[in-house]
């Protein structure tokens, strides 16, 4: 049988995923716009820290949710 809290929680954990993803493609145009001979402000530094961080936070909790329910129908 279907868990929709389980269905409606990757369905989140995806929508959350996408979210920080969509900020880092938001910062795309930053980043190639770059000098490659000139240096990367602090400022862009923290930012694309943040941004990266969240993304890979973000995409390692989708991937280990997905995991625990391949995980629990392998013992069904």
């Amino acid at each position: 049988m279907t868990d929709l809290n389980e269905t409606n929680a990757l369905k989140a954990s995806l929508l959350g995923a996408l979210g920080t993803a969509g900020a880092l493609e938001a910062l795309r145009d930053k980043v190639m716009a770059l000098d490659p001979g000139g240096d990367v402000s602090g400022d862009d530094l923290d930012e694309l820290g943040r941004v990266t961080l969240a993304h890979a936070v973000s995409s390692q909790a989708l991937r280990g949710f997905v995991e625990s329910m391949r995980a629990r129908r392998a013992t069904e």
